[in-house]
């Protein structure tokens, strides 16, 4: 089941949509932000979605004016070429895991259920959770758990997991946990696990290349004017939009023209949104939704 999309007003609204414009959702999962969108698009409108995950191709929209694209966002530019499509005037994205991809035991994205070592968006994809719990190297995991799942104690339990996989393969989401279960104190067990997941699912799907590769195509893909709005869940995706909108970089300082000004692409338009107490009462996926809007220059 794909549950309601977080932030769906404020996150459509931050598009500006024009009636005649052409738009793009990256993240289309269940369709809630595009039927949003093609709500308020006129005849002339068009939208494309894409959605890597095979899953999400089941809700497709029968309209005229709406095109799903069966692939990563990281290809936006290309695929939208491919369409005949240079320029939009807005692109929404919603990052993370779907609510459905969680609901369903098999993927193994979720602490709560048994499931295979999976966490594939995509599962065309050759690596899953299953390889990098049981091929990485102490060295290899460490690096993953400390820089995407933030962890302190990465190192021990890199180790832990390469010294039960000696024993035999870890297959399943309960087995992975038996052998973490020193390092989950009763009142912090869901958080740490949270984190280790998050840094597996992070590393099997290469989302942190595919958020780069996605927001450098964006000043090409934006008309001036057009509006990008961005939803995030960890602190590492945060810290990429954020960047990217205030610096046109991730890294160093942003470029300045002849005279010192900032020579940048995008500009905020407004501040930090985030969801409202009643929403998170009924979406708990919504809890951790950090909403940043920018537009082209």
């Amino acid at each position: 089941m794909y549950h309601d999309p977080v932030l769906l007003k404020e996150t459509v609204d931050g598009l500006a949509i024009k009636e005649n414009g052409t738009y793009v959702d990256v993240t289309f999962g269940g369709g809630g932000h595009s039927k949003e969108i093609l709500s308020r698009l006129g005849p002339t409108g068009r939208l494309y979605a894409f959605d890597q995950d095979e899953d999400a191709l089941a809700n497709t929209l029968d309209d005229e004016r709406f095109v799903l694209i069966n692939e990563n966002f990281k290809f936006l530019k290309q695929y939208l070429r491919f369409n005949g499509v240079k320029q939009v005037d807005g692109v929404l994205a919603d990052f993370g895991v779907s609510s459905h991809q969680f609901d369903k035991a098999d993927r193994g994205f979720s602490i709560r259920f048994d499931g295979d070592l999976d966490m594939r968006m995509d599962r065309r994809r050759s690596i899953s959770a299953f390889e990098v719990v049981n091929e990485y190297d102490v060295k290899e995991l460490t690096r993953v758990l400390k820089e995407y799942g933030e962890l302190r104690n990465a190192y021990g339990i890199s180790t832990a997991i390469v010294n039960a996989r000696s024993e035999g393969e870890l297959k399943t989401t309960e087995q992975l946990k038996g052998v973490l279960g020193k390092f989950l104190p009763k009142a912090k067990e869901n958080k740490i696990l949270a984190q280790i997941y998050q840094a597996v699912r992070i590393e099997v799907n290469e989302e942190i290349a595919v958020l780069k590769a996605f927001l450098t195509q964006i000043p090409e893909v934006l008309k001036p004017g057009g509006r990008l709005s961005l939803i995030s869940y960890h602190s590492l995706e945060d810290r990429l939009v954020k960047r990217f909108i205030r610096d046109g970089k991730f890294e160093g300082e942003a470029e300045k023209d002849f005279y010192g000004n900032v020579d940048v692409p995008l500009k905020k338009v407004g501040g930090l949104v985030v969801p409202t107490a009643e929403e998170i009462a009924r979406n708990n996926r919504a809890r951790s939704a950090k909403l940043r809007i920018a537009e082209r220059l």
